[in-house]
Protein backbone atom coordinates (compact mmCIF):
# COMPACT_ATOMS: atom_id res chain seq x y z
CA UNK A 1 0.00 0.00 0.00
CA UNK A 2 1.36 3.36 -0.91
CA UNK A 3 1.24 6.13 2.05
CA UNK A 4 2.23 8.88 -0.15
CA UNK A 5 -0.12 7.84 -3.21
CA UNK A 6 -3.19 7.91 -1.39
CA UNK A 7 -5.08 10.66 0.65
CA UNK A 8 -5.62 10.63 4.28
CA UNK A 9 -5.56 12.78 7.39
CA UNK A 10 -1.40 13.08 7.29
CA UNK A 11 -0.07 16.22 5.72
CA UNK A 12 0.06 16.75 2.18
CA UNK A 13 3.55 17.21 0.53
CA UNK A 14 2.74 17.98 -2.69
CA UNK A 15 2.96 22.13 -3.95
CA UNK A 16 -1.31 22.20 -4.39
CA UNK A 17 -2.41 20.79 -1.41
CA UNK A 18 -0.51 23.23 0.75
CA UNK A 19 -2.95 25.03 2.69
CA UNK A 20 -2.29 28.71 3.25
CA UNK A 21 -2.88 29.72 7.24
CA UNK A 22 -6.35 31.02 7.74
CA UNK A 23 -7.03 34.12 9.11
CA UNK A 24 -9.76 32.98 11.53
CA UNK A 25 -11.05 30.33 13.61
CA UNK A 26 -13.95 30.15 11.01
CA UNK A 27 -11.64 29.43 8.14
CA UNK A 28 -9.74 26.83 10.22
CA UNK A 29 -12.77 25.16 11.06
CA UNK A 30 -14.24 25.17 7.68
CA UNK A 31 -10.53 23.58 6.43
CA UNK A 32 -10.57 21.26 8.85
CA UNK A 33 -14.14 19.50 7.55
CA UNK A 34 -13.31 19.53 4.01
CA UNK A 35 -9.74 17.36 4.77
CA UNK A 36 -11.97 15.05 6.52
CA UNK A 37 -14.93 15.14 4.25
CA UNK A 38 -11.86 14.32 1.41
CA UNK A 39 -10.38 11.40 3.51
CA UNK A 40 -14.00 9.63 4.42
CA UNK A 41 -14.88 10.12 0.36
CA UNK A 42 -11.69 8.56 -0.48
CA UNK A 43 -11.99 5.34 1.89
CA UNK A 44 -15.26 4.53 0.74
CA UNK A 45 -14.40 4.62 -3.10
CA UNK A 46 -11.59 2.41 -2.35
CA UNK A 47 -13.71 -0.46 -0.52
CA UNK A 48 -12.33 1.20 2.91
CA UNK A 49 -14.48 -0.41 5.86
CA UNK A 50 -18.18 -0.17 5.70
CA UNK A 51 -19.19 2.72 8.21
CA UNK A 52 -22.14 5.01 8.16
CA UNK A 53 -21.23 8.69 8.21
CA UNK A 54 -22.60 11.35 10.86
CA UNK A 55 -25.85 13.10 9.25
CA UNK A 56 -24.02 16.84 9.25
CA UNK A 57 -21.52 14.76 6.60
CA UNK A 58 -24.49 13.41 4.25
CA UNK A 59 -24.37 16.47 2.17
CA UNK A 60 -20.42 17.68 0.86
CA UNK A 61 -19.50 21.67 1.15
CA UNK A 62 -18.73 22.36 -2.47
CA UNK A 63 -15.31 23.81 -1.36
CA UNK A 64 -14.52 20.10 -0.55
CA UNK A 65 -16.16 18.66 -3.95
CA UNK A 66 -13.16 18.52 -5.76
CA UNK A 67 -11.16 16.38 -3.62
CA UNK A 68 -13.91 13.82 -3.80
CA UNK A 69 -14.22 10.62 -5.79
CA UNK A 70 -17.25 10.75 -8.37
CA UNK A 71 -18.15 7.29 -7.10
CA UNK A 72 -19.04 8.51 -3.58
CA UNK A 73 -22.69 9.00 -3.00
CA UNK A 74 -24.45 10.84 -0.90
CA UNK A 75 -24.76 9.06 2.72
CA UNK A 76 -27.84 9.92 4.44
CA UNK A 77 -26.17 8.76 8.12
CA UNK A 78 -22.51 9.67 8.25
CA UNK A 79 -20.20 7.68 11.68
CA UNK A 80 -17.05 7.93 12.87
CA UNK A 81 -14.68 4.45 12.91
CA UNK A 82 -16.18 2.06 15.56
CA UNK A 83 -19.67 3.36 14.90
CA UNK A 84 -18.85 5.85 16.76
CA UNK A 85 -20.63 9.23 16.59
CA UNK A 86 -18.08 12.23 15.19
CA UNK A 87 -17.60 15.46 17.59
CA UNK A 88 -20.75 18.06 17.28
CA UNK A 89 -17.71 20.42 16.00
CA UNK A 90 -17.73 18.52 13.00
CA UNK A 91 -21.68 17.79 11.85
CA UNK A 92 -22.02 21.44 9.80
CA UNK A 93 -19.51 19.29 7.28
CA UNK A 94 -22.06 18.95 4.45
CA UNK A 95 -23.12 22.57 4.79
CA UNK A 96 -21.31 25.92 2.89
CA UNK A 97 -18.52 27.58 4.88
CA UNK A 98 -20.28 31.09 4.47
CA UNK A 99 -23.28 29.84 6.47
CA UNK A 100 -21.38 28.45 9.16
CA UNK A 101 -19.09 31.22 9.51
CA UNK A 102 -22.00 33.75 9.81
CA UNK A 103 -23.41 31.43 12.20
CA UNK A 104 -20.45 31.83 14.46
CA UNK A 105 -20.20 35.06 13.85
CA UNK A 106 -24.04 35.73 14.71
CA UNK A 107 -23.68 33.98 17.91
CA UNK A 108 -20.78 35.64 19.16
CA UNK A 109 -22.16 39.06 18.87
CA UNK A 110 -25.47 37.86 20.11
CA UNK A 111 -23.03 36.58 23.36
CA UNK A 112 -21.30 40.34 23.52
CA UNK A 113 -25.31 42.05 23.60
CA UNK A 114 -26.22 39.55 26.21
CA UNK A 115 -22.67 40.58 28.27
CA UNK A 116 -23.85 43.20 30.57
CA UNK A 117 -21.30 46.03 31.84
CA UNK A 118 -21.14 45.28 35.12
CA UNK A 119 -18.14 48.38 35.28
CA UNK A 120 -19.83 50.98 35.04
CA UNK A 121 -23.90 50.76 35.39
CA UNK A 122 -26.32 53.23 34.25
CA UNK A 123 -27.30 56.11 36.17
CA UNK A 124 -31.28 54.40 35.99
CA UNK A 125 -29.95 50.88 37.66
CA UNK A 126 -28.20 53.42 40.43
CA UNK A 127 -31.32 55.19 40.91
CA UNK A 128 -33.66 52.36 41.45
CA UNK A 129 -31.69 50.30 43.32
CA UNK A 130 -31.11 51.76 47.66
CA UNK A 131 -28.64 48.76 47.75
CA UNK A 132 -26.28 50.30 45.22
CA UNK A 133 -22.79 51.21 46.79
CA UNK A 134 -20.71 53.13 44.58
CA UNK A 135 -17.19 52.17 45.93
CA UNK A 136 -17.81 48.46 44.97
CA UNK A 137 -19.31 48.69 42.00
CA UNK A 138 -15.91 50.54 40.01
CA UNK A 139 -13.50 47.62 41.32
CA UNK A 140 -11.75 45.32 38.70
CA UNK A 141 -12.02 41.55 39.68
CA UNK A 142 -8.43 40.20 40.56
CA UNK A 143 -7.04 37.47 38.71
CA UNK A 144 -6.69 34.17 40.22
CA UNK A 145 -3.15 33.14 40.96
CA UNK A 146 -2.85 29.51 41.11
CA UNK A 147 -1.42 27.46 44.53
CA UNK A 148 2.18 26.58 44.62
CA UNK A 149 2.52 22.74 45.52
CA UNK A 150 3.40 22.82 49.61
CA UNK A 151 5.39 19.83 49.91
CA UNK A 152 5.19 17.96 53.64
CA UNK A 153 8.49 16.98 55.68
CA UNK A 154 9.38 13.67 56.05
CA UNK A 155 8.25 12.23 59.35
CA UNK A 156 5.54 15.43 60.33
CA UNK A 157 2.36 13.27 60.41
CA UNK A 158 4.76 10.53 62.56
CA UNK A 159 5.95 13.65 64.78
CA UNK A 160 2.28 14.28 65.23
CA UNK A 161 1.30 10.38 65.72
CA UNK A 162 3.89 10.35 68.58
CA UNK A 163 2.68 13.08 70.25
CA UNK A 164 -0.74 11.73 69.82
CA UNK A 165 0.58 8.66 71.48
CA UNK A 166 2.19 10.06 74.46
CA UNK A 167 -0.25 12.43 75.16
CA UNK A 168 -2.84 9.27 75.63
CA UNK A 169 -0.36 7.15 77.28
CA UNK A 170 -0.19 10.75 80.10
CA UNK A 171 -3.69 10.11 80.70
CA UNK A 172 -3.85 6.68 81.15
CA UNK A 173 -0.95 7.36 83.34
CA UNK A 174 -3.06 9.91 85.41
CA UNK A 175 -6.35 8.16 85.71
CA UNK A 176 -4.01 5.12 87.07
CA UNK A 177 -2.69 7.38 89.66
CA UNK A 178 -5.97 8.62 90.45
CA UNK A 179 -7.51 5.43 90.95
CA UNK A 180 -4.36 3.61 93.34
CA UNK A 181 -4.64 6.79 95.25
CA UNK A 182 -8.55 6.46 96.07
CA UNK A 183 -8.03 3.11 97.04
CA UNK A 184 -5.20 3.71 99.59
CA UNK A 185 -7.80 7.17 100.55
CA UNK A 186 -4.94 9.98 100.00
CA UNK A 187 -6.79 11.42 97.29
CA UNK A 188 -8.44 14.07 100.04
CA UNK A 189 -4.03 15.34 100.00
CA UNK A 190 -4.88 17.46 97.25
CA UNK A 191 -5.80 20.93 97.42
CA UNK A 192 -9.58 21.71 96.94
CA UNK A 193 -11.90 23.54 98.34
CA UNK A 194 -14.55 22.25 100.37
CA UNK A 195 -18.29 22.53 99.13
CA UNK A 196 -20.70 22.89 102.17
CA UNK A 197 -24.15 22.01 101.16
CA UNK A 198 -26.69 23.91 102.76
CA UNK A 199 -29.15 21.71 104.86
CA UNK A 200 -32.72 21.36 103.38
CA UNK A 201 -35.62 23.04 105.41
CA UNK A 202 -37.09 20.76 108.23
CA UNK A 203 -40.54 19.70 107.31
CA UNK A 204 -42.23 21.19 110.80
CA UNK A 205 -40.59 23.63 112.40
CA UNK A 206 -40.23 22.64 116.26
CA UNK A 207 -42.22 25.61 117.64
CA UNK A 208 -44.98 24.38 115.89
CA UNK A 209 -44.98 20.70 116.64
CA UNK A 210 -47.32 21.39 119.51
CA UNK A 211 -50.03 23.34 117.53
CA UNK A 212 -50.23 20.40 114.19
CA UNK A 213 -51.71 17.25 114.09
CA UNK A 214 -48.56 15.93 112.17
CA UNK A 215 -45.26 15.76 111.29
CA UNK A 216 -45.86 18.69 108.25
CA UNK A 217 -47.76 21.19 107.39
CA UNK A 218 -49.35 19.20 105.01
CA UNK A 219 -52.77 19.77 106.70
CA UNK A 220 -52.37 23.06 107.71
CA UNK A 221 -55.80 24.39 105.52
CA UNK A 222 -58.07 21.50 107.70
CA UNK A 223 -59.24 23.14 111.53
CA UNK A 224 -60.02 19.88 112.35
CA UNK A 225 -55.62 19.29 112.17
CA UNK A 226 -55.17 22.04 114.25
CA UNK A 227 -54.48 21.94 118.17
CA UNK A 228 -55.76 25.23 118.64
CA UNK A 229 -59.19 24.78 120.48
CA UNK A 230 -58.70 21.17 121.58
CA UNK A 231 -58.03 19.66 125.29
CA UNK A 232 -54.42 19.01 124.88
CA UNK A 233 -53.81 22.41 123.24
CA UNK A 234 -50.96 24.13 124.27
CA UNK A 235 -52.58 27.67 123.52
CA UNK A 236 -54.79 28.68 127.30
CA UNK A 237 -55.82 31.79 128.54
CA UNK A 238 -52.99 32.26 131.14
CA UNK A 239 -50.20 34.39 130.26
CA UNK A 240 -47.26 32.53 130.42
CA UNK A 241 -44.59 34.83 132.31
CA UNK A 242 -40.64 32.98 131.18
CA UNK A 243 -38.47 31.75 133.60
CA UNK A 244 -35.34 34.87 133.82
CA UNK A 245 -32.06 33.00 132.79
CA UNK A 246 -29.51 34.90 134.29
CA UNK A 247 -27.20 36.33 131.32
CA UNK A 248 -24.16 34.10 130.55
CA UNK A 249 -21.81 37.35 130.42
CA UNK A 250 -22.18 37.73 134.17
CA UNK A 251 -20.28 34.65 134.96
CA UNK A 252 -17.56 35.96 132.77
CA UNK A 253 -17.45 38.82 134.76
CA UNK A 254 -14.12 38.94 137.55
CA UNK A 255 -15.04 38.80 140.77
CA UNK A 256 -14.85 42.47 142.82
CA UNK A 257 -11.32 43.00 144.37
CA UNK A 258 -11.07 42.61 148.05
CA UNK A 259 -10.15 45.64 150.25
CA UNK A 260 -6.57 45.62 151.67
CA UNK A 261 -5.97 47.03 154.85
CA UNK A 262 -2.62 48.40 156.06
CA UNK A 263 -0.04 46.90 158.69
CA UNK A 264 -1.45 48.93 161.55
CA UNK A 265 -4.65 48.31 160.70
CA UNK A 266 -4.26 44.63 159.99
CA UNK A 267 -1.99 44.10 163.77
CA UNK A 268 -5.21 46.31 165.58
CA UNK A 269 -7.46 43.77 164.35
CA UNK A 270 -5.36 40.56 165.62
CA UNK A 271 -4.96 42.49 169.06
CA UNK A 272 -8.87 42.81 168.87
CA UNK A 273 -9.30 38.91 167.77
CA UNK A 274 -7.46 37.33 170.46
CA UNK A 275 -8.68 39.44 173.24
CA UNK A 276 -12.03 38.36 172.45
CA UNK A 277 -11.10 34.54 172.53
CA UNK A 278 -8.70 35.01 175.63
CA UNK A 279 -11.84 36.33 177.65
CA UNK A 280 -14.24 33.79 176.04
CA UNK A 281 -11.37 30.71 177.42
CA UNK A 282 -11.55 32.46 181.02
CA UNK A 283 -15.01 32.70 181.09
CA UNK A 284 -14.83 29.07 180.66
CA UNK A 285 -12.45 28.27 183.20
CA UNK A 286 -14.04 30.39 185.58
CA UNK A 287 -17.32 28.21 184.70
CA UNK A 288 -15.48 24.98 185.32
CA UNK A 289 -16.17 23.85 182.05
CA UNK A 290 -12.47 23.45 180.98
CA UNK A 291 -9.17 22.74 183.42
CA UNK A 292 -7.15 25.50 183.77
CA UNK A 293 -4.02 25.65 180.90
CA UNK A 294 -0.44 24.87 182.76
CA UNK A 295 2.14 27.95 182.32
CA UNK A 296 3.19 28.07 179.60
CA UNK A 297 7.33 28.43 180.63
CA UNK A 298 10.03 29.59 179.01
CA UNK A 299 13.85 30.10 179.56
CA UNK A 300 13.13 33.62 179.36
CA UNK A 301 10.42 33.51 182.36
CA UNK A 302 11.97 30.78 184.23
CA UNK A 303 12.78 32.25 187.20
CA UNK A 304 9.41 34.55 187.71
CA UNK A 305 6.97 31.62 187.13
CA UNK A 306 8.86 28.92 189.08
CA UNK A 307 10.32 30.79 191.69
CA UNK A 308 12.04 28.97 194.64
CA UNK A 309 11.68 25.39 192.59
CA UNK A 310 13.61 27.18 189.99
CA UNK A 311 16.33 27.86 192.90
CA UNK A 312 16.07 24.92 194.88
CA UNK A 313 17.27 22.77 191.66
CA UNK A 314 18.00 24.38 188.93
CA UNK A 315 19.16 21.34 186.17
CA UNK A 316 15.75 20.10 186.72
CA UNK A 317 14.09 22.81 185.73
CA UNK A 318 15.46 23.53 183.19
CA UNK A 319 15.14 20.08 181.91
CA UNK A 320 11.35 20.74 182.31
CA UNK A 321 11.29 23.70 180.35
CA UNK A 322 13.06 22.11 177.15
CA UNK A 323 11.02 19.05 177.31
CA UNK A 324 7.69 20.93 177.43
CA UNK A 325 9.55 23.43 174.85
CA UNK A 326 9.41 19.88 172.64
CA UNK A 327 6.14 18.68 173.36
CA UNK A 328 5.11 22.27 172.60
CA UNK A 329 7.30 22.40 169.25
CA UNK A 330 5.74 18.49 168.53
CA UNK A 331 2.14 19.54 168.84
CA UNK A 332 2.85 22.40 166.34
CA UNK A 333 3.87 19.95 163.75
CA UNK A 334 1.55 17.88 164.07
CA UNK A 335 -1.42 20.09 164.22
CA UNK A 336 0.23 21.14 160.92
CA UNK A 337 0.19 17.84 159.38
CA UNK A 338 -3.22 17.50 160.48
CA UNK A 339 -4.49 20.46 158.60
CA UNK A 340 -2.48 19.83 155.92
CA UNK A 341 -4.26 17.89 152.74
CA UNK A 342 -3.45 14.80 151.32
CA UNK A 343 -2.63 13.81 147.69
CA UNK A 344 -6.20 12.71 146.40
CA UNK A 345 -7.66 16.33 148.53
CA UNK A 346 -5.02 18.32 146.67
CA UNK A 347 -6.37 16.71 143.29
CA UNK A 348 -9.52 16.98 144.42
CA UNK A 349 -9.07 20.61 145.17
CA UNK A 350 -7.45 21.08 141.98
CA UNK A 351 -10.20 19.70 140.00
CA UNK A 352 -12.91 22.09 141.71
CA UNK A 353 -10.92 25.17 140.51
CA UNK A 354 -10.08 23.74 137.14
CA UNK A 355 -14.07 23.33 136.84
CA UNK A 356 -14.82 26.55 138.25
CA UNK A 357 -12.72 28.09 135.97
CA UNK A 358 -14.21 26.29 133.40
CA UNK A 359 -17.45 27.29 133.87
CA UNK A 360 -16.70 31.04 133.50
CA UNK A 361 -16.36 30.27 129.81
CA UNK A 362 -14.58 27.82 127.09
CA UNK A 363 -11.55 28.69 125.35
CA UNK A 364 -10.15 27.28 122.17
CA UNK A 365 -6.54 27.68 120.96
CA UNK A 366 -5.12 26.18 118.23
CA UNK A 367 -0.95 25.81 117.05
CA UNK A 368 1.03 24.57 114.07
CA UNK A 369 4.50 23.28 114.83
CA UNK A 370 6.63 22.48 111.72
CA UNK A 371 8.28 19.36 113.47
CA UNK A 372 7.76 17.25 117.01
CA UNK A 373 10.93 14.98 116.33
CA UNK A 374 12.41 15.90 119.97
CA UNK A 375 10.42 13.81 122.68
CA UNK A 376 11.39 16.40 125.02
CA UNK A 377 8.94 18.80 123.34
CA UNK A 378 6.25 16.18 122.54
CA UNK A 379 6.95 15.30 126.50
CA UNK A 380 6.17 18.93 127.86
CA UNK A 381 2.91 19.43 125.07
CA UNK A 382 1.30 16.52 126.84
CA UNK A 383 2.37 16.67 130.47
CA UNK A 384 1.18 20.24 131.08
CA UNK A 385 -2.16 19.75 129.31
CA UNK A 386 -3.01 17.30 131.39
CA UNK A 387 -1.68 18.79 134.59
CA UNK A 388 -3.66 21.85 133.50
CA UNK A 389 -6.70 19.83 132.96
CA UNK A 390 -7.21 20.60 129.21
CA UNK A 391 -8.46 18.65 126.74
CA UNK A 392 -8.16 18.09 123.05
CA UNK A 393 -5.49 16.47 120.88
CA UNK A 394 -1.85 16.75 119.01
CA UNK A 395 -1.99 15.66 115.34
CA UNK A 396 1.72 14.45 114.35
CA UNK A 397 1.82 14.54 111.19
CA UNK A 398 5.13 14.63 108.39
CA UNK A 399 4.76 17.82 107.30
CA UNK A 400 3.10 19.92 110.19
CA UNK A 401 1.51 18.97 113.39
CA UNK A 402 -1.59 20.91 115.41
CA UNK A 403 -2.18 20.85 118.93
CA UNK A 404 -5.85 21.64 119.76
CA UNK A 405 -6.27 22.66 123.28
CA UNK A 406 -9.33 23.90 124.92
CA UNK A 407 -10.12 24.57 128.49
CA UNK A 408 -11.04 27.68 130.78
CA UNK A 409 -9.35 30.84 130.77
CA UNK A 410 -6.66 30.65 133.55
CA UNK A 411 -5.33 27.63 132.01
CA UNK A 412 -5.69 28.32 127.92
CA UNK A 413 -3.19 31.18 129.40
CA UNK A 414 -0.76 29.33 131.19
CA UNK A 415 -0.96 26.84 128.14
CA UNK A 416 -0.42 29.76 125.60
CA UNK A 417 2.86 31.09 127.27
CA UNK A 418 4.23 27.62 127.68
CA UNK A 419 3.69 27.15 123.43
CA UNK A 420 5.07 30.33 122.62
CA UNK A 421 7.15 31.36 125.26
CA UNK A 422 8.61 29.08 127.53
CA UNK A 423 9.68 26.01 124.93
CA UNK A 424 12.62 26.25 122.89
CA UNK A 425 11.51 24.73 119.62
CA UNK A 426 14.95 25.04 117.75
CA UNK A 427 16.81 23.01 120.55
CA UNK A 428 17.08 18.59 119.84
CA UNK A 429 18.25 16.08 121.61
CA UNK A 430 19.01 12.81 121.71
CA UNK A 431 16.13 10.35 122.71
CA UNK A 432 16.69 8.86 126.21
CA UNK A 433 16.07 5.26 125.47
CA UNK A 434 18.57 3.91 122.84
CA UNK A 435 17.74 0.41 123.24
CA UNK A 436 14.69 0.90 121.44
CA UNK A 437 12.68 -0.51 123.57
CA UNK A 438 9.36 1.75 123.64
CA UNK A 439 8.91 0.75 119.62
CA UNK A 440 5.30 1.86 118.30
CA UNK A 441 3.51 3.46 116.40
CA UNK A 442 4.60 7.01 117.48
CA UNK A 443 8.30 5.80 116.53
CA UNK A 444 8.30 6.47 112.72
CA UNK A 445 11.39 7.61 111.12
CA UNK A 446 10.07 11.56 110.89
CA UNK A 447 9.40 11.49 114.16
CA UNK A 448 12.45 10.06 115.72
CA UNK A 449 15.16 13.24 116.61
CA UNK A 450 18.44 11.38 114.55
CA UNK A 451 18.26 10.55 111.18
CA UNK A 452 19.37 7.69 109.04
CA UNK A 453 23.12 8.01 109.92
CA UNK A 454 23.07 8.76 113.63
CA UNK A 455 22.79 12.30 113.91
CA UNK A 456 20.91 14.84 115.18
CA UNK A 457 18.36 16.39 112.68
CA UNK A 458 18.68 20.29 112.11
CA UNK A 459 15.53 21.75 113.88
CA UNK A 460 16.85 25.75 113.26
CA UNK A 461 13.83 26.13 111.37
CA UNK A 462 11.34 24.86 113.40
CA UNK A 463 8.36 26.85 115.17
CA UNK A 464 5.31 27.09 116.71
CA UNK A 465 2.58 29.58 115.74
CA UNK A 466 -0.50 30.37 116.85
CA UNK A 467 -2.96 29.48 114.24
CA UNK A 468 -7.05 30.50 116.15
CA UNK A 469 -7.88 31.36 119.44
CA UNK A 470 -11.25 32.32 120.91
CA UNK A 471 -14.43 31.15 122.88
CA UNK A 472 -16.55 28.09 122.26
CA UNK A 473 -19.60 26.56 123.62
CA UNK A 474 -18.65 23.19 124.78
CA UNK A 475 -15.93 21.15 124.55
CA UNK A 476 -15.23 18.99 121.21
CA UNK A 477 -13.08 16.21 122.94
CA UNK A 478 -13.41 14.75 125.76
CA UNK A 479 -9.50 14.32 127.36
CA UNK A 480 -6.23 14.87 125.91
CA UNK A 481 -4.64 12.74 123.42
CA UNK A 482 -1.88 12.23 120.53
CA UNK A 483 -2.89 10.51 117.38
CA UNK A 484 0.20 9.97 114.23
CA UNK A 485 -1.31 10.70 111.21
CA UNK A 486 0.40 9.35 107.57
CA UNK A 487 -1.75 11.46 105.49
CA UNK A 488 -4.13 14.48 104.91
CA UNK A 489 -7.50 12.26 104.95
CA UNK A 490 -6.03 10.64 108.06
CA UNK A 491 -5.58 14.01 109.65
CA UNK A 492 -9.07 15.66 108.71
CA UNK A 493 -10.92 12.29 110.34
CA UNK A 494 -9.48 12.53 113.59
CA UNK A 495 -10.53 16.11 113.52
CA UNK A 496 -13.75 15.85 111.88
CA UNK A 497 -15.06 14.04 115.35
CA UNK A 498 -15.12 17.75 116.71
CA UNK A 499 -16.31 19.22 113.58
CA UNK A 500 -12.73 20.88 113.65
CA UNK A 501 -11.50 19.96 110.24
CA UNK A 502 -11.49 23.40 108.93
CA UNK A 503 -8.37 23.57 111.20
CA UNK A 504 -6.50 21.50 109.12
CA UNK A 505 -7.16 22.77 106.21
CA UNK A 506 -6.13 26.77 107.13
CA UNK A 507 -2.97 25.11 108.78
CA UNK A 508 -1.92 24.18 104.92
CA UNK A 509 -2.65 27.18 103.47
CA UNK A 510 -0.18 28.79 106.17
CA UNK A 511 2.58 29.95 104.98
Amino acid sequence: MDRHGSPGLGPRHDAASRVQKPESAADKLAALKARVSAAIGTSKAKGGLNVDLHPALAAPSPSSTSTITPTATTIPSARGGLNVGLHPALQDLNKPASSSLSRSRARNDHKKQKTPDLASPSQQDVRSNPYYDPNLGGQAAKPRQARQLIFNQKGKYIAQANALRRQAALEALKKKIAAQTRKVGIDEDIDVEKNFVVEAPPEIEWWDEGLVDGKSYDNIEDSKALKIDTPDTIVTSYVQHPVAIEPPQDKLAPPPKPMYLTQKETKKLRRQRRMAEMKEEQAKIRLGLVPPPPPKVKKGNLMRVLGEEAVKDPTAVEARVNREIAERHTKHIETNEERKLTKEQRHEKLAANQEKDAAKGLHLLVFVIDSLANGQHRYKINLNAEQLGLTGIVIMHPKRCLVVAEGGSWAVNKYRKLMLNRINWTENAPPRDRDGNAQNDNYRDWLKAEDENGNLRDLALNKCRLLFEGEMKERGFRKWGSKVCETDSEAREALQRAKMDSFWQQAKSLQ
